[in-house]
């Protein structure tokens, strides 16, 4: 950031409570760090009487200031399209409201349930599927949902993996977030606690010795996060990562395919291939959701498939994610992915491979 803000080997630059504290919720702010016109200023002002703005200066650090096609400014600053609704859009596009059977638990797939324990973010990405609830203010989860939430997981055996996200997580203290996963490890049916988190993208310094310490007490712990741009991978957010990984974390990455940002093949190799040098495993690759205001971020289905198309057979296997619809309306993540089988009978499978050569594989017959 321009002005006599911390750099970054200022104490406060790297104390995370600092950064948290002075992230960038006024336009007046994010003047200091990129170039606005005065049109710029005018249409994000108007946006932000719908939607909050919240950017970690260390996530405004990395935007070019004069570029408006910034991909890392696409993601944080707002703009006048987030205005827009599109007849397809919809408040609440995964309807997980629908499957709450308890205050901040989604519980959709038999054996797992989300838990929102918090809307705070460090920052407000612009393309957020829960813009209907994330940001509105900044608050955790109270005490009447939080032991709700858990009585309801307690009560529920064929929970066996909770999933903590938000908001993120990661903006609770250590002590809040500790309280609450023991008292998920007091559980037995539950073997697997996940953390959904975009901390280590927008504010890396969170990840902190005393966290990593508290959380290797409850293993086993499973952490995904979302960079969605090589210029993400800064040596503060590797640096992130491996104390994570360092602390028998296993780290993955949920991506979203988003118009202008990633839906490049090239930036998208680039990234996927940045992520596993970093000791993360990519997960996901989401198609964007249809949350309201959000459609400028959208891309044809087709865009992702031809992305997967040159990845595959051209980039380790471990290092392509699932490419994935979470279906409007509550129908659960759906692997979108070339079509690799020409035909399938009782005799053989056709197949066509990644350099669109055909091969045949004989189907085995009982005898």
């Amino acid at each position: 950031m321009r002005s006599s803000a911390p750099t970054l080997h200022d104490a406060r630059w790297n104390d995370w409570k600092w950064q948290f504290r002075n992230r960038i919720t006024r336009v007046d702010q994010l003047a200091k760090a990129i170039y606005l016109s005065e049109q710029d200023k005018q249409d994000i002002s108007f946006c932000l009487n719908t939607f909050r703005m919240a950017v970690t200066p260390y996530y405004a650090s990395l935007m070019d200031p004069a570029n408006p096609h910034c991909p890392i400014r696409m993601q944080a600053v707002p703009t006048v399209a987030e205005t827009r609704v599109l007849p397809c859009d919809l408040a609440d596009p995964l309807n997980e409201e629908g499957d709450s059977p308890a205050p901040g638990i989604v519980h959709r797939y038999p054996d797992r349930v989300l838990f929102l324990i918090t809307r705070q973010c460090a920052m407000y990405c612009r393309h957020c599927t829960r813009r209907r609830m994330v940001g509105e203010e900044d608050h955790v989860i109270t005490e009447t949902a939080l032991q709700a939430g858990i009585r309801y997981i307690r009560q529920t055996p064929a929970v066996r993996d909770v999933l903590l996200s938000g908001g993120d997580p990661l903006t609770l203290s250590d002590g809040m977030l500790e309280r609450i996963i023991s008292e998920l490890r007091r559980i037995d049916h539950v073997e697997i606690i996940r953390i959904g988190t975009r901390v280590p993208v927008v504010m890396p310094m969170r990840v902190t010795p005393d966290l990593t310490r508290m959380l290797r007490k409850y293993h086993p712990i499973w952490i995904n996060t979302h960079f969605n741009h090589p210029r993400e991978l800064t040596p503060a957010s590797r640096q992130a990562c491996e104390a994570l990984v360092n602390a028998g974390i296993p780290l993955g990455n949920q991506s979203v395919l988003l118009r202008g940002v990633n839906d490049d093949a090239a930036v998208m190799k680039e990234l996927l291939l940045g992520l596993v040098k970093s000791r993360v495993r990519p997960y996901y690759l989401y198609q964007c959701d249809m949350s309201q205001g959000i459609g400028h971020f959208r891309t044809r289905v087709e865009t992702g498939v031809e992305i997967m198309r040159s990845l595959i057979g051209n980039i380790s296997g471990y290092a392509i994610p699932r490419y994935v619809i979470d279906a409007p309306g509550g129908g659960g993540k759906i692997p979108i992915n070339p079509e690799y089988v020409v035909s399938m009978d009782e005799d053989e499978v056709v197949m066509r491979n990644y350099r669109n050569r055909i091969y045949t594989y004989p189907q085995h017959r009982e005898s």
